[in-house]
């Protein structure tokens, strides 16, 4: 059986729980902060106290990479989830469940327990901010969620074992789900894969899905980056395609499935934000688009990865003057990256009055398409779907790029674009949307797992 590792904030139950588990499975049972201290020779408070966390930290990846890597219960420190490099270890081919509680049962318990404060707050204040800062990487963690905090530690067992035994999703919810999945344009051999993991009577019933939400999105190379991704880091996942014109029926199915992360993609970054629960900072506050969805603990969080994927090629040209095209919400992700490196931007639409609307948000100028042959800028970022079927031609003439530009197109298929195309042809500096993907994507498997992977490993499952 894969490893059970249990996480959570301290006072949630871990030890206690895991203690019980593994009795029931007849497995080990590990506590890594015992571990910690038999490595030591000390307790963990006095670490803390004499060299600080960061040491107690160093401490924790040893004893994590030599944990065993099957058939045992292991029972984590609660900040063991902020090192990308514990959680690399700790997903590979194993269950990690999420103990949560809220804050009065936390501090109640904590107050029968007592240790050392790790901040200088009061108890209830040190609660609250640790829970906050760990809060994203603790519903990357979460393969499965219990809640502890009104319940004794053996009906909370018994809700792990019954997950453990038989998944979140009943069968009747599996097969709306495919019938779902049988209206989009998923491929015949990805289709059967998809009914062995939701109908096969013999289906492992921890597989849990994720996908690209879109309309259209079976162009998207996001099934097969994240597959691959998993194969590679040993997380019981796939990815897929959640391909329906009406956003509602998606989030319906995401739900019903117990989905784990949804990838946004055209019509939905702005449409998606009424059906969550939470929105990131800089989705809500600046973007105003979604374009990652994470499924954690009940609720749906959205966050906007595009800005980042945007962003970091365009690092080097701080400060120039761009001409973004385009106004909806890949359009804001971008123009956030943009005024972020302190660029002069100008945001050019055939809708001037959808362009003005964004500008406005980001105190940008504004204007129709024609207005690139006044600017000259130094750098085009196109923000349309203008290259990507059935659109497939440039945004632009011949005559409004030169040689001087560099020309930034986000559209990915096809990876060459007629914008790409024709600008490489006048002799201008390209990047094509394969690099905002790979940027993206990046970061969205963080979101989704917590896990760092290197920006090269990812290129080389792209190109």
């Amino acid at each position: 059986m894969r490893r059970i590792v249990l996480c959570g904030f301290r006072g949630t139950g871990k030890t206690e729980i895991g203690k019980i588990l593994a009795g029931q499975l007849n497995f080990p049972f590990i506590d890594t902060d015992n571990l910690i201290e038999q490595k030591t020779g000390r307790s963990i408070p006095s670490i803390f106290h004499d060299e600080g966390e960061e040491r107690f930290r160093a401490v924790e990846r040893e004893v994590i990479a030599q944990l065993p890597q099957k058939d045992v219960v292991v029972s984590t420190g609660g900040g063991v989830v902020i090192d990308p490099s514990n959680m690399e270890r700790l997903r590979k081919e194993s269950v990690l469940v999420l103990l949560v509680a809220d804050i009065d049962t936390i501090e109640q318990r904590l107050k029968r327990k007592p240790r050392p404060p790790l901040t200088g707050l009061p108890l209830r204040e040190e609660i609250a901010e640790m829970m906050e800062r760990r809060r994203q990487h603790y519903h990357a963690a979460a393969d499965f969620c219990i809640d502890t905090s009104e319940t004794t530690v053996e009906v909370a067992t018994g809700n792990l074992m019954h997950i453990l035994h038989n998944g979140m999703v009943m069968e009747k919810q599996r097969e709306t789900g495919m019938a779902f999945f049988k209206t989009g344009r998923i491929p015949t051999p990805k289709l059967h894969a998809l009914e062995a993991i939701l109908t096969d009577p013999a289906r492992d019933p921890l597989t849990r899905l994720l996908g690209v939400a879109g309309y259209p999105c079976a162009h998207s190379k996001s099934p097969a980056l994240f597959n691959t991704l998993f194969a590679n880091y040993g997380l019981n996942y796939s990815y897929t395609w959640f391909e329906d014109p009406e956003i509602d029926e998606i989030m319906n199915v995401a739900r019903e499935l117990d989905v784990k992360g949804l990838s946004v993609t055209i019509p939905f970054k702005q449409d998606i934000i009424e059906y969550l629960d939470e929105i990131d900072e800089h989705a809500a506050q600046h973007i105003g688009a979604v374009n990652t969805v994470v499924f954690a603990c009940g609720s749906a969080i959205g966050y906007n990865t595009d800005w980042i994927g945007i962003r970091k090629p365009l690092i080097s040209l701080k400060g120039v003057n761009a001409v973004l095209l385009g106004a909806g919400g890949a359009a804001a992700g971008a123009a956030y990256a943009l005024t972020d490196l302190d660029m002069q931007v100008t945001i050019l639409n055939r809708t001037p009055k959808n362009a003005q609307t964004l500008a406005e948000r980001f105190g940008c100028r504004w204007g129709d398409l024609q207005e690139i042959d006044r600017i000259k800028p130094d750098l085009v970022v196109n923000a349309t779907p203008l290259g990507m079927h059935p659109d497939d031609h440039s945004p632009l003439r011949d005559d409004q790029l030169n040689k001087e530009m560099t020309v930034f197109d986000l559209v990915y298929t096809p990876p060459e674009t007629p914008l790409i195309e024709q600008a490489r042809r006048i002799g201008c500096r390209t990047i094509t949307g394969t690099e905002m993907f790979i940027e993206q994507a990046r970061e969205q498997f963080y979101l989704f797992f917590g896990i760092d992977a290197p920006i090269e490993r990812i290129r080389e499952m792209v190109l």
